[in-house]
């Protein structure tokens, strides 16, 4: 039997893992990410994992990968400049579900066009319009998105809109129906100007990897997993990469469920940059058919129930003036941890640490740095003289922020330059004071040690140290993620529940603390359901986590990779949604991917519908790498009481194709 083979590109490490259907993991493998160049961490970790079960490349019969690129980029900020084209809306459509802000100063054209309800034409497409305000670009994008009023009644100037773009760029063009069968255009824009935003990350991550793969040998099938747990094709991936929103968090549930076996619990993965939390009810995942909300943005990408919070091993560690004393903030940024960092550049770190220890005052730019990592993504934008000449400092590699930083627009830059990918901060870190507590030991625990003596030496209102040691410090950066990460847990948690308020999740923390040196009450919290801890660094804090909330804590065997092993153990699964409403002249209307169709009665309409999605999920599951596929088809009728008449109102029809990957027999 042909051996599969998970990969998992997380923001700090890349995990492999070799599954055989019947014996489970036979081996598995982690090497450090490669911004740089993806497929230098990819390849480290597929050719340890190889190596380890003296595996031939041809035994390897499906490779699958998940990462947390798409999602990291949402919280972080980063992706590629685009291009909005809104047809048939006005400007106020940029003030709904946050556009304008998803926007960040990107262009946007109005045109004239879209349809009504009913998907009829309210007005030509103005194609002259279009083509002229795309010849007026005046910076370079590095991708479109199209949507327009009502596209899913009918996309034909969605795709009119795409064909025109194409013949002026070279380059991708997202159109919103394509994204969503959901009313609601605003967010259907936002989801489809996130997707333009991610192609090149997703893209570069995919090309490097097949490209990768090849070089090893291996010439089985890609898959990617989608942010609900399913699997789809390399090259569909690279179209909608939106849909990979929450892959890594989504293969982890997957994996989650495999390795514990477990049917209910909550699930916690703490990765670098980011702690993904979410439901496990009947051995399934909980799905958010409302759509994902990554970063802040609602979008309409059908995903894992997932609550997703800016804050992992490599968080961005800071202070924050509360009165007279000092408070510590972790994430949502993500910084190269110092003692990783020195790792790679031991003489660069010790002697810039050991420089800024001698000094009698701290400033703001000590034990951090900065270092160009040259994505791909970032290359697509053009830069302007300043930034440029920033970026040529880094020729002789990653420099000291006390060095670069020389004045205040330069900080300005600096950020420009993080947001676009080209260049990534090191700093202090929770994994820096894990190596200072001994709790990690896979960096410089030395560099770690420095620079958090250097940071515990800030002063707060009061004029003292906010920490005696390193050790100290380190303790207190412990303890806050393991406060952050209960707080975050009892926020999901009661999210769930219909009649708690989340915002209480801070109070009921607090009341526990308090009542411990009270004489008259006693609070405590106890969580029903077990705690799975995953991630590489789940066995540093869940056990103190989950006591915390009055549970047990599970830290199953192969957790730091349950994402690659979810990423092999799922399958392809295609929904193709259609609606059927009456209309004016008595007959029943057909919306679906295509144009709308007219029928005499509601049953002729459903079994068109059963034809049509049937079809058309079928072709996608195909595409999307499935093998044997099954058909399952929904129905829901909708109807209304009016002057004591049930009246209809809507049917809403679902296609859903299924089925395990196809896989290359050697």
């Amino acid at each position: 039997m042909a051996l599969l083979l998970g990969i998992d590109t997380g923001g700090t490490y890349t995990d492999a893992v070799l599954f055989e259907e019947d014996a489970g993991v036979v081996a598995d493998a982690k090497s450090l990410t490669t911004r740089e160049d993806y497929a230098i961490g990819v390849g480290n970790s597929i050719s340890k994992v190889i190596s380890k079960n003296s595996t031939s490349p041809d035994e390897i019969g499906l490779v699958s990968l998940s990462t947390t690129l798409a999602t990291n980029a949402l919280v972080e900020g980063q992706g590629g400049r685009v291009c909005l084209v809104m047809i048939g809306f006005d400007e106020s459509a940029l003030d709904r579900n946050g556009l304008r802000e998803a926007l960040d100063g990107d262009p946007v054209i109005f045109v004239k066009g879209g349809h009504n309800g009913q998907g009829d034409a309210s007005q030509p497409l103005d194609e002259k319009a279009l083509g002229k305000a795309l010849a007026s670009l005046a910076e370079p994008v590095s991708a479109f998105a199209v949507a327009s009023m009502f596209a899913i009644r009918n996309p034909e100037h969605e795709i009119a809109a795409r064909n025109l773009i194409l013949t002026q760029y070279d380059t991708s063009v997202t159109c919103s129906h394509e994204l969503s069968s959901k009313l609601d255009g605003p967010r259907r824009a936002l989801t489809s100007v996130l997707n333009a935003r991610l192609i090149n990350l997703i893209h570069h991550l995919i090309a490097a990897t097949e490209e990768k793969l090849k070089s090893l040998g291996i010439h089985a099938p890609l898959m990617v997993v989608q942010g609900d747990g399913a699997l789809i094709s390399a090259e569909l991936a690279k179209l909608k990469p939106i849909e990979t929103i929450l892959s890594g968090p989504a293969a982890s549930l997957v994996g989650a469920a495999y390795l514990s076996q477990m049917s209910d619990a909550i699930i916690s993965d703490i990765g670098g940059t980011t702690t993904d939390i979410a439901i496990l009810q009947d051995g399934n995942p909980r799905l958010d058919a409302e759509g994902a909300t990554v970063g802040g943005w609602r979008t309409m990408v059908e995903a894992v129930d997932m609550y997703t919070v800016g804050l992992g091993g490599d968080s961005e560690v800071q202070t924050v003036k509360s009165g007279l004393e000092a408070e510590l903030s972790l994430g949502p940024k993500r910084l190269v941890p110092v003692s990783l960092l020195a790792v790679n550049y031991p003489d660069l770190v010790h002697k810039t640490l050991d420089a800024q220890l001698l000094k009698s005052r701290f400033e703001d730019n000590f034990c951090r740095f900065a270092l160009m990592v040259g994505q791909e993504s970032g290359r697509s934008i053009s830069l302007n003289e300043t930034e440029q000449a920033l970026i040529e400092q880094f020729q002789e590699g990653p420099i000291s922020l006390e060095k670069l930083i020389k004045r205040r627009r330069h900080a300005a830059v600096l950020d420009r330059l993080v947001s676009i990918g080209l260049v990534q901060i090191s700093g202090l870190t929770p994994s820096d004071a894990a190596h200072v507590l001994g709790l990690h030991k896979s960096w410089d625990q030395e560099a770690a040690i420095k620079a958090t003596r250097l940071f515990s030496r800030q002063k707060n209102a009061k004029g003292l140290r906010i920490a005696e040691t390193a050790e100290e410090m380190s303790q207190w950066i412990f303890s806050r993620l393991v406060g952050i990460s209960c707080e975050t847990l009892l926020i999901a948690s009661l999210e769930q529940e219909p009649f708690l308020d989340p915002d209480l999740a801070s109070d009921l923390l607090s009341a526990t603390e308090s009542s411990k040196s009270s004489p008259f009450i006693d609070v405590a919290l106890r969580f029903k359901l077990p705690v799975v801890g995953l991630g590489a660094s789940a066995h540093v804090y869940y056990p103190d986590v989950a006591k915390r909330l009055g549970t047990t804590s599970s830290i199953p065997k192969h957790a730091g990779v349950a994402n690659a092993i979810g990423a092999v153990v799922g399958q392809v699964r295609v929904a193709v949604d259609g609606t059927i409403s009456p209309t004016e002249n008595d007959l029943y209307r057909l919306y679906h991917s295509g144009s709308p169709m007219d029928f005499a009665t509601l049953e002729e309409a459903a079994q068109a519908a059963d034809k049509l999605l049937g079809q058309e999920a079928q072709d996608r599951a195909r595409d999307a790498g499935a093998g044997d596929i099954s058909l399952r088809f929904e129905r829901k009728d909708n109807t209304a009481m009016i002057d004591g008449r049930e009246l209809f109102v809507e049917s809403l029809v679902k296609a859903v194709a299924f089925g395990r990957p196809r896989i290359a027999l050697s």
